[in-house]
């Protein structure tokens, strides 16, 4: 097959990250119908099936970097998206509790796998003009597959949507089977046990700068779209939760690009945070407005997104070896993951206890975290740390 232009291969690769998204969009939409099977099981045990993919996430992220290091990406990615389709072909005969749960720990590992993956090879096969815009669209991933699903999902059966789901896995496997660049034939060098390699990747302020700066945002915007609409007045509710993740990626493609012409991706997701938090002030004020809230939504997503967007164009803007971008993403994805399952608990909890001003002030606080630990990072690279 005659190679693809490399733009090609970054929205095939983007593609991938789709369908990485929906292995958790699609428990979300079908948690309803799936209590009419598993909810005899207990809550807990339900609301497990939904976020141990993240859990796995959360555990082996980092581990799964130096993995991908060595195996190489094309094989890695090719094995995680058939991974995927089987655990989806499973899943669409709702099997007894046990099985579905082992299915969703191995969909956790290949969910893992294209996350890592994905911004690796896109920086390395998407042109240095169009990397930035190649590395934000890869940070839309998640956004675009939950508006998708919001569509998809109340048209489709359950049984439907695991199948095509797993159909959509398997056809892109094949995809990318056929056209991505051969692995390289090199072996990454041992660098000591797991332990030692971890402690290596989160002490370069190269591989975990990006990681780091992304907690913060995975802990501040998944909790805030989860916790928005339910506050807001019923007449602004279903405005705010739509338009929150579409104004967000709206302006990490656009205006987050565009300022990536210009600035370095390290002080924009800085410039990100900073954005942020009048967006929380404001939120603060209008508490129980349901036009100021909307506006104060928009504002502090529209800030987030090109915090997404800036935190995966540092990863290659920071580390030049395709082994060390592999690195970097797998502490992205761990880190992520850590600020996904722990935001949301966290702030429902200070929102229940101290209202909304606790609720904007630990934003802001969390804001300020990003931008001091970018900056912390920035100044260790620069006294060669």
């Amino acid at each position: 097959m005659r190679p693809l232009p490399p733009m090609v291969l970054v929205f095939l690769l983007w593609g991938a990250g789709l369908g990485a998204a929906a292995q958790f969009g699609k428990i979300s939409i079908l948690y309803e119908p799936l209590r009419a099977s598993y909810g005899g099981q207990g809550e807990v045990a339900l609301g497990l099936v939904v976020s141990i993919v993240g859990m796995v996430g959360l555990i082996f992220g980092t581990t799964a970097g130096l993995l991908v290091a060595r195996i190489g990406p094309r094989r890695a990615i090719v094995a995680a998206l058939l991974a995927g389709a089987a655990m989806s072909a499973v899943q669409s005969l709702l099997p007894a509790y046990p099985l579905m749960l082992a299915s969703r720990i191995v969909e956790g590992a290949s969910h893992l796998a294209i996350v890592v993956v994905g911004p690796t090879m896109i920086a390395t096969l998407a042109p240095e003009a169009r990397r930035p815009l190649a590395m934000t669209l890869w940070s839309s991933f998640f956004g675009v597959t939950y508006a998708a699903l919001a569509l998809i999902g109340p048209h489709v059966t359950t049984v439907g949507l695991f199948l095509g789901h797993a159909g959509y896995m398997a056809l892109l496997a094949a995809v990318l089977a056929r056209t991505l660049p051969p692995d390289p034939r090199h072996t990454v060098p041992e660098a000591g046990n797991i332990w030692q390699q971890h402690v290596a990747i989160y002490r370069s302020p190269r591989l975990a700068a990006p990681a780091m700066g992304f907690c913060c945002y995975t802990f501040l915007y998944v909790a805030i779209l989860t916790l928005l609409p339910p506050e807001t007045p019923p007449s602004h509710r279903a405005l705010i939760a739509a338009g929150m993740p579409l104004v967000s990626i709206a302006v990490s493609l656009t205006l987050g690009v565009r300022l990536l012409r210009h600035l370095s991706a390290v002080r924009l997701v800085m410039l990100g945070y900073a954005a942020a938090i009048p967006g929380f002030l404001l939120l603060w004020v209008f508490w129980g407005s349901g036009a100021g809230m909307v506006v104060a939504g928009f504002l502090l997503s529209g800030a987030l997104g090109i915090v997404q967007g800036a935190s995966f164009a540092a990863i290659p803007e920071l580390n030049h070896r395709p082994e060390d971008r592999s690195r970097a993403a797998g502490a992205v994805a761990q880190l992520g993951n850590l600020g996904t399952t722990t935001g949301t608990p966290a702030l429902a909890a200070l929102l229940a206890f101290a209202g909304p001003p606790g609720l904007a002030l630990a934003a802001v606080a969390l804001c300020a975290v990003g931008i001091g630990v970018h900056a912390w990072q920035s100044r260790r690279r620069a006294l060669g740390r």
